[in-house]
């Protein structure tokens, strides 16, 4: 079925013009790395004798998760084109490479360079931050495309999530043993600091669309949290059935379970707004 059979293909009209084609070119060479990430999901013992730092089999599962969400977003700067949801798909790109990036630079003894991955991991993000960046850069001055205006409750909801997730992020940044303390598994402060990324990336996503939401951007962050949500406890549960190190009662556990289930569930609703968006659009 064709997007625009679906109400999903945005016009092209100037407040929301295409993309130049060597970003397209760019975000398809990032799908292919990304695919890389994902295989730590979907075939860890494959890909982590390649990843670029050891990694132990929750962290290699919970971070192809991660990946392959990734994935699925920045495949819909492919399917669209254009500036939305471009630009909501660029800025929380940015800030997770900065993020990544930075902690890497912090962590260097993490990597061993005199093999080519390490190389290839600081090259491919450095890539990306300076691309985006310039981009976003560029098209400061540029608002964003017509969308819904979110009534009082939907607006509210919005703001206590980018806040919560938000200052999450920046306590597994600032003080990672801390805020990662109560993980089901052991994370170190590399890989907590990694992982604020993820956090920080989705609050500046929320804060974007929460006063105007263009459907195309309400999607694909509603899209993008359902699969984080989703990925992170099937990890979970997939990694605990072949090494049996998860104490399911104990509190730390089920306050994680609880945080990637309300992201996830914050997606599903989000989705069901698009569902709504276009109901209301046929309707009128």
């Amino acid at each position: 079925m064709a997007y625009s059979s679906l109400g999903l293909s945005p016009a092209p009209t100037p407040g929301n013009p295409p993309f130049p084609a060597a970003l397209r070119l760019f975000s398809a060479g990032v799908i292919i790395v990304l695919i890389v990430g994902a295989g730590l999901f979907f075939a860890p013992a494959l890909v982590k004798p390649r990843w670029p730092w050891a990694v132990t089999p929750f962290n290699a599962r919970f971070l192809g998760g991660f990946y392959t969400a990734e994935m699925v977003v920045m495949a819909a700067l492919l399917v669209w084109n254009r500036w939305s949801p471009g630009r909501l798909v660029l800025v929380m790109a940015f800030i997770f490479t900065v993020i990544v990036s930075a902690a890497s630079f912090f962590s260097l003894g993490y990597f061993n360079f005199e093999r080519k991955a390490p190389w290839l991991w600081f090259l491919v993000y450095l890539a990306s931050v300076a691309v985006s960046g310039s981009f976003l850069w560029r098209a400061r001055g540029r608002p964003s495309a017509k969308g819904v205006t979110l009534n009082s409750a939907w607006r509210g909801y919005m703001s206590m999530e980018m806040v919560i997730i938000g200052l999450y992020g920046v306590g597994l940044l600032l003080f990672p043993l801390t805020f990662g303390g109560f993980w089901p598994w052991p994370i170190d402060a590399f890989h907590a600091q990694v992982y604020s990324a993820i956090f920080l990336a989705g609050a500046g996503g929320t804060y974007l669309v929460r006063k105007s939401a263009p459907r195309e951007e309400l999607l694909v962050l509603g899209l993008a949290q359902f699969l984080v949500g989703l990925f992170a406890i099937l990890g979970l549960v997939i990694t605990e059935a072949a090494v049996h190190r998860i104490d399911w009662t104990a509190t730390g556990t089920l306050c994680w379970l609880a945080l990637f289930g309300w992201i996830g569930i914050s997606g599903i609703f989000k989705l069901y707004a698009v569902s709504w968006y276009f109901s209301a659009q046929s309707a009128s």
